[in-house]
Parts: C-alpha cells; sequence; structure tokens
C-alpha cells in the first residue's frame, strides 16, 4: 500500500461536487464512495491474511459456509443464493478449492440431478486455521469500535432490506 495522502480524496470530491452545484447528491456520493473505497481496503486486508492458507476471501466464504452447514454440505444452488454470487463465481471458487482438496462434489442421495458441495477433512482445517486468523488480525483489530461497528452493520441492513437483498 503507498503511503497516507494528506487529505481525504473523498472529501475533496464532496467538495468539488457541492462547488458544480450538485449539493444535493455530494453527501450521498462521498458515502457510496467511501463505502465502496472501504470495502477494498477490507478486502485486501483479508485476502493478505488468507494468502498464507491457499485462499481468497471469496473461497473462504464459501469454506466457511460449509462449515456452518449441519451436515459439512450444501447444494451448488443453495451456495449460490446464500453467498449472493453467480454460479459461474461459484463454480470457479469450488474449481479452486477442489483442485486443492478442500472441497468436493458429490451426488446428492435422493436427487440424481443435484450436485453438492461438501467440506473435505483437509478443507475443514483449512477453515478454522483461517477463521482463527481472520478472528485475530481483522475482525478484533478492524479499526472500527464496536459501537461503530454495530452501527453501520445496522445502517448497511437498512440500505440492504430497502433494496431488496433479503426480506
Amino acid at each position: 500500500m503507498s503511503s497516507p495522502l494528506p487529505r481525504d480524496p473523498i472529501a475533496q470530491a464532496r467538495d468539488q461536487w457541492v462547488s458544480h452545484g450538485w449539493d444535493a447528491e455530494a453527501d450521498s456520493m462521498a458515502a457510496i464512495t467511501a463505502v465502496m473505497r472501504t470495502a477494498s481496503i477490507f478486502l485486501q486486508r483479508a485476502d493478505s491474511i488468507l494468502r498464507p492458507h491457499g485462499l481468497t476471501f471469496a473461497r473462504f466464504e464459501v469454506l466457511a459456509l460449509l462449515g456452518f452447514s449441519k451436515r459439512g454440505s450444501l447444494p451448488m444452488t443453495h451456495a449460490s443464493r446464500l453467498l449472493q454470487v453467480h454460479a459461474t463465481s461459484l463454480t470457479n471458487s469450488v474449481d479452486r478449492l477442489e483442485a486443492t482438496g478442500l472441497v468436493r462434489r458429490i451426488q446428492h442421495p435422493t436427487d440424481g440431478r443435484t450436485r453438492l458441495l461438501e467440506l473435505t477433512a483437509e478443507g475443514a482445517n483449512v477453515l478454522a486455521a483461517a477463521r482463527d486468523d481472520l478472528n485475530e488480525q481483522l475482525f478484533a483489530d478492524s479499526g472500527l469500535p464496536a459501537a461503530d461497528a454495530r452501527e453501520l452493520f445496522q445502517i448497511l441492513s437498512r440500505f440492504r432490506r430497502a433494496s431488496g437483498d433479503f426480506l
């Protein structure tokens, strides 16, 4: 990462919005841009922590989802929906996880048309170590005080619900 800038470029952009007469849109532009930049920062941190485990955050999410499932397996379509990613993106992640022996595709026991994703024993081990590292190095040390994290989550949840992300 490069050295910090002397001034917040998003605040500067907001000032430019106002100076060009877009006052009504300036705060939303700044908030949306700040959310996108913040997401990028957190994703870079997560990927850096997960790299020694041979994972990206997207692949970690697949492992975590399978780890939370009661049987350690889920239908691909269900996993795609819960992860809120297109089936093609999930297939790419699963291909890579399968190539490293962390997950496998198996036939559904009662529905021959359905493939399940199953967490392997090695996948469970990698998941546990990666989760511990993320908890220690990112989630416990996010740079957000607990009250701010809670409030931010509530604000973003309201927006996501209003946008139709969930009921």
